[in-house]
């Protein structure tokens, strides 16, 4: 037998925790506070979750003067809750009030440390189509033309990944139910987005808004 999934099958399961790390994969680390206000339970409740996903390694803690502040535990957690997520989806699990901001959620939003939703897809599907990427020994490869396309962005190609993390890798959006960039590239693309002002952030959400300038600027540079 391999391993047992049942313990964060069920850690996952509950309403609470799953709100805390949905709210969590907007890449940023949050407070027991914050949390508890994001999942509707109360301060005590939130504290108990929290404990149960640092033990399992779902969500790490980093004290911080009198705060602790939680946040995913790696980019694997990440790319299981948005794989976990897209089965939702195909499932027609929904969460009990879509709100207004739901278009836009779809239309780009951080996955944790890189762009995903419509414009996510995007980029991957336009930069595949010129050629930048091509398959490893342990997934997808920048090309010397996907390094050409990355370099025009301002970014060095040849800056080495971040410890053990692969480059690029894919990561199924599910909203899209295809795939968008991940990896370390996936997450300097995203940085270089917001530095060139194309796109910002939206307050407690997950949602990254492009200007029209700049949803402009990144189709241009995609062409």
């Amino acid at each position: 037998m391999g391993p047992n999934i049942t313990n964060i099958a069920a850690l996952i399961g509950d309403h609470a925790r799953a709100r805390a790390l949905t709210v969590l994969m907007a890449g940023r680390a949050l407070t027991a506070t914050e949390l508890a206000d994001a999942a509707g339970v109360t301060r005590q409740t939130i504290s108990t979750h929290l404990a149960q996903l640092v033990d399992a390694g779902l969500l790490a803690v980093e004290k911080q003067g009198r705060h602790r502040y939680f946040r995913i535990a790696g980019p694997e957690i990440a790319q299981m809750l948005e794989t976990l997520m897209g089965a939702a989806a195909d499932a027609g699990t929904r969460g009990p009030r879509p709100g207004p901001r739901e278009p836009a959620l779809r239309k780009a939003r951080v996955c944790y440390d890189h762009l995903a939703g419509e414009l996510g897809v995007l980029v991957y599907e336009r930069l595949a189509r010129r050629g930048a990427f091509a398959l490893g020994p342990e997934g997808i490869v920048l090309t010397p033309q996907g390094a050409q396309a990355v370099a025009a962005l301002g970014l060095d190609p040849g800056a080495p990944a971040e410890g053990r993390r692969p480059f690029c890798r894919t990561c199924l959006d599910w909203s899209e139910r295809r795939h968008h960039l991940a990896g370390t590239l996936g997450a300097r693309l995203l940085g270089r987005f917001e530095a060139l002002g194309w796109a910002g952030r939206v307050p407690d959400s997950r949602v990254l808004a492009f200007s029209p300038a700049g949803e402009a600027a990144l189709r241009a540079w995609l062409d």
